[in-house]
């Protein structure tokens, strides 16, 4: 076997072991669902919030981002000045959220950048594409942040390096929450009681 089928093997073993987890998750979430439906019988409304943080270095740029809930675009920009690369934390939606399942898709691009013996990067761009299925809960609040970042390290492929990491925070309704589901631009959400993450699977580098 060589490196290359290696490699795509690699990927595609990373990205079952992620589906999986997502289902354990979400059958996890279900059973809270379930539990808390039997034993607080209130309707009290479920809440979301989005956040997308860029904890990418220097070398990638972020250039575009597009983030859909649902089938709705709730965040779409394109800048090449550098202003959007420079937001670091991008609040994306908060507000009700119908109990059930949802999916929230990403999709970035990053430009290449770099200086003297490295100014080569400048002329690769890199797209990372992203989805993460989740459920609203009755009566709770669920943050969900979305985390670009580099994985591997200085002998990692640069192409391979972006990816996308999810969390997931619960925590109980907060009473008198906006009801209405808007972009946001507000600070994040406070701390919750429990964590879920998964990474999301490698982005594709082309050089333009």
């Amino acid at each position: 076997m060589n490196g290359a089928t290696y490699a795509v093997r690699l990927r595609d073993l990373e990205q079952q072991v992620d589906e999986l987890k997502d289902k354990v998750r979400r059958s996890h979430t279900r059973l809270a669902l379930l539990s808390d439906t039997i034993l607080g019988g209130g309707a009290a409304g479920s809440r979301s919030e989005v956040d997308f943080k860029n904890e990418m270095s220097s070398a990638f740029l972020l250039i575009r981002a597009l983030i859909v809930i649902d089938g709705q675009a709730q965040y779409n920009r394109q800048d090449d000045s550098g202003a959007l690369a420079d937001q670091k934390e991008i609040p994306i939606f908060s507000g009700s959220m119908p109990p059930g399942d949802h999916t929230i898709q990403i999709a970035l691009t990053f430009q290449g950048n770099g200086y003297g013996v490295f100014s080569y990067l400048r002329g690769y761009k890199f797209d990372v594409k992203s989805s993460h299925a989740f459920t609203a809960i009755e009566g709770k609040s669920l943050t969900i942040t979305a985390t670009a970042f580099e994985k591997g390290g200085v002998t990692t492929p640069l192409e391979q390096r972006p990816t996308i990491e999810w969390q997931e925070k619960l925590q109980a309704f907060t009473a008198g929450a906006p009801g209405a589901g808007q972009a946001r631009g507000g600070a994040g959400a406070p701390a919750a009681a429990g964590a879920v993450s998964a990474p999301a699977a490698a982005p594709r580098g082309d050089k333009k």
